[in-house]
């Protein structure tokens, strides 16, 4: 079993880095970005058609460089979370929580008991494929699995305060996209309505002890979410890196002509 390189540094005060895969699966890139020095990658099922089995591999290059994989999952029921931890992820982001009673559900699902009321199978690779003793396994599991909410719709920050209260959540991520088009001014990320939502999660979370985090498509803005109080900054994904690679190339090489 592995300890939680995010979990270590938020723990200690520190921020965590995360990058997002959700297009190119192949253990490779996973490796390439544990290499890089990031915390973590994002790693999205809810947009995207990858299956839960792809889990394993990533999961796999992720701990041979000592980073944290964190899936977001379908919400598709109780098997979503616990197959997401069984094949390896060790970190769970629930997309649009919308209520207390949403946020306490996700928790239990994702808890063994006392705490929730996971199922326990215990051997997947979260218990070292069965190798761990079941004690072990359910102890470290409760305590190096971190669960993170998304914040992303009107109706969470009327309960932003009592969802970032629940033991056993750890993190509050607003997803500025969403959230803007929930309030009405969509992707206006920097409205005075979704800088204020940003402010009411960061109060929420300073007053229960819990972290959150925050899309950022340039240093500067990781930045400011930082001094902000933000302890989460994603910095990119394969898909625009991609987009964007694929785009410059053919912008510099448009120009080209036969001579003569």
């Amino acid at each position: 079993m592995v300890n939680s390189r995010v979990l270590q540094k938020l723990r200690a005060g520190d921020f965590v880095r995360f990058v997002s895969i959700s297009r190119v699966t192949d253990p490779w890139l996973a490796e390439v970005v544990g290499k890089l020095g990031f915390d973590g990658i994002w790693f999205d099922l809810e947009h995207r058609s990858t299956a839960y089995d792809k889990i394993d591999p990533v999961s796999l290059a992720c701990r041979a460089t000592g980073i944290d994989l964190m899936t977001r999952i379908r919400k598709s029921g109780y098997d979503s979370p616990m197959r997401a931890l069984e094949f390896g992820a060790n970190g769970l982001m629930i997309p649009h929580v919308r209520s207390v009673e949403e946020a306490v559900q996700w928790r239990d699902w994702t808890r063994f008991p006392p705490l929730g009321k996971r199922g326990l199978d215990g051997v997947g690779a979260d218990a070292d494929w069965g190798l761990a003793p079941t004690a072990d396994h359910l102890k470290h599991a409760n305590e190096e699995v971190f669960l993170v909410l998304q914040v992303e719709d009107r109706e969470t920050l009327d309960c932003v305060d009592e969802i970032a209260a629940v033991e056993g959540v750890d993190i509050l991520f607003v997803g500025p996209g969403d959230l803007s088009v929930s309030l009405g001014v969509p992707l206006q990320t920097t409205h005075p309505l979704v800088e204020a939502a940003i402010d009411k999660v960061a109060a929420a979370c300073a007053k229960h002890g819990k972290w959150w985090g925050i899309p950022t498509g340039t240093p500067e803005v990781a930045q400011r979410m930082l001094d902000r109080g933000a302890r989460m900054v994603t910095c990119g994904s394969d898909h625009m890196f991609l987009l964007n690679g694929y785009r410059n190339a053919a912008e510099a090489y448009a120009g080209l002509t036969i001579q003569g």
